[in-house]
């Protein structure tokens, strides 16, 4: 799909971080945007940063599917159709797996997971029907490929993403569909995905885990570190034109790929420096 101007493109988790920076690259491209999450406020700061573009916004908590088939149906409803759809929302939590209870898992598995079902059973079959090119990207995580200490609740939802990517990418290409997928895994980048707990449904208080904050603060602290936001938006542009499926946002994931492979192949645990 190398035409952007005067398509639509759908980005949920769109009121910060990776998300805004794909809504803003996609307007400079001259594309229609239909932008969603649950930060009202930052969800408004990212239509007004658009400029000129078209842009509707709808409050939408991705793990709930009658909200996602809401945003389909006004979408489609108002601007006709989606060429692009960016499954981008998501939420972290670290912790040792043994710490982590099933509201924990139930909501990052809710946000992380069944946000990409959601919007892939919502949206892909009448982009599929629109018989257009057209691109699903789903935003995954290097979490989706190397499975940390620390993080293993957020890497479950990440490599199931992951999953699902392929899987959708095989469907698609076995009933010789136009539209084509991309598994965005990016490692640390500046957003505020360690402050996730901002975004999170009201429930009992208690008290982080220590395990937990330690987590919290290392990928905070990596977040830092990272690269921009708009690096990944050109990555993702660059992917949809070149039709590519792993998008990978440093060259030395592919090293750590092939060691990790290699090590599982002679049954051994893989050691991440």
């Amino acid at each position: 799909m190398r035409e952007l101007s005067g398509k639509v493109a759908v980005v949920t988790g769109a009121a910060s971080g990776i998300g805004r920076a794909l809504a803003l690259r996609f307007a400079a491209e001259g594309m229609r945007l239909m932008l969603a999450d649950v930060d009202h406020g930052g969800l408004a700061r990212t239509a007004a940063l658009a400029g000129d573009a078209e842009v509707l916004t709808q409050i939408t908590d991705v793990s709930d599917a009658w909200a996602v088939r809401h945003l389909a149906n006004r979408c489609f409803g108002e601007l006709g159709a989606v060429h692009v759809l960016c499954n981008n929302a998501g939420v972290y939590q670290g912790g040792h797996m043994w710490t982590r209870d099933e509201e924990d898992f139930s909501w990052l598995l809710g946000v992380n997971l069944w946000g990409v079902l959601h919007g892939i059973h919502e949206f892909v079959p009448r982009m599929i029907e629109q018989d257009t090119e057209g691109h699903v990207v789903n935003t995954v995580s290097v979490a989706g490929l190397f499975a940390s200490p620390g993080s293993g609740g957020y890497s479950v939802t990440k490599y199931a993403s992951l999953a699902a990517s392929l899987a959708l990418a095989e469907d698609l290409a076995a009933t010789g569909s136009k539209l084509r997928v991309s598994a965005l895994c990016p490692g640390a980048v500046r957003t505020r995905i360690g402050e996730s707990d901002r975004v999170r449904p009201p429930g009992p208080a208690t008290a982080p885990t220590p395990d937990e904050v330690a987590s919290r603060e290392t990928i905070s602290r990596a977040a830092e570190r990272g690269i921009e936001p708009s690096e990944v938006a050109d990555l993702v542009v660059t992917g949809i034109r070149e039709e590519r499926f792993l998008l990978l946002t440093d060259a030395r994931y592919a090293t750590r790929l092939r060691e990790q492979t290699e090590a599982l192949l002679t049954g051994s645990l893989p050691v991440y420096q």
